[in-house]
């Protein structure tokens, strides 16, 4: 009489999670971000601080002297303000990650059954937050000091335009994050990439008042094309031409830069 065998059931190999679980991981990521600022509320403070004064600044200092008064200069650069302000809180999604990298978050992470993308993505959705707070912040005081909104419907879509936006340049600080030894070679590149960007734009100014050069690249600026695309919601100006270049340049610059972020992720973790 022969011993009956006892087969071991084979492990289950465990290959790339689902779209529906990667969206649900993505999620996990983005509420586990969230909750740090429920921890730490301050940092809403901070986001606050910031759009508050430059707006103040910018339209009682330079109002006068751009447009001649200062509630025709808020109607103009209320939206090149929020455009800028946007692109500047991508920044914190890279000097986070970065941070999270030094600190072996991410190694934990590896060791989970989860999509790669889940963590770095998760950071991405929960920084959004802090876009939506920062404009509610600038169009309520804008509001305050006299700014004309076009209509409330508007203004919702020149939000999801400029969401759209930042989950694609969020990407480029994603890299900056990764491939940055440190939090304050995040910001470096940051600033020199950002500054540039920002100030050779209409997001303070009519681009026909530049020399003929910068106009040149004014015109083509990724910034030009969503400060005009705010402007044109929020208050008045041509919306369908800065619409379409916006969505436009956020393809391309989501195209080439969430692959080459991955990319070096991936390596970083090997």
């Amino acid at each position: 009489m022969t011993a009956a065998t006892v087969e071991t059931p084979a492990a289950p190999v465990l290959g790339r999670p689902s779209v529906g679980a990667t969206v649900s991981q993505t999620l996990s990521m983005a509420w586990r971000q969230m909750v740090r600022i429920k921890h730490n509320p301050f940092e809403l403070v901070d986001l606050s601080l910031s759009p508050i004064m430059f707006l103040l600044l910018f339209v009682y200092v330079f109002g006068g002297q751009m447009a001649g008064s200062t509630s025709d200069y808020l109607q103009y650069v209320l939206g090149g303000l929020i455009a800028q302000n946007a692109i500047f809180l991508t920044m914190y999604t890279g000097t986070g990650i970065n941070a999270d990298l030094r600190k072996g978050v991410y190694d934990r992470f590896r060791s989970l059954p989860i999509a790669r993308s889940a963590p770095l993505a998760g950071k991405i959705f929960a920084d959004m937050f802090k876009q939506v707070w920062s404009i509610l912040i600038m169009v309520g005081l804008g509001l305050l000091m006299g700014f004309e909104l076009r209509s409330i419907g508007y203004a919702l879509l020149a939000t999801l335009v400029l969401v759209v936006f930042a989950l694609a340049i969020s990407w480029v600080s994603v890299l900056m994050g990764v491939v940055a030894d440190s939090e304050e070679k995040v910001q470096i590149y940051a600033f020199v990439i950002i500054m540039p960007l920002t100030f050779t734009s209409s997001a303070f100014v009519d681009i026909n008042t530049m020399p003929g050069f910068m106009q040149a690249w004014a015109k083509v600026n990724p910034v030009t094309h969503l400060a005009d695309a705010m402007r044109g919601l929020l208050s008045y100006g041509p919306i369908a031409e800065p619409l379409m270049w916006t969505f436009v340049w956020a393809a391309v610059i989501f195209a080439v830069t969430a692959p080459l972020a991955m990319r070096a992720y991936k390596r970083k973790m090997v």
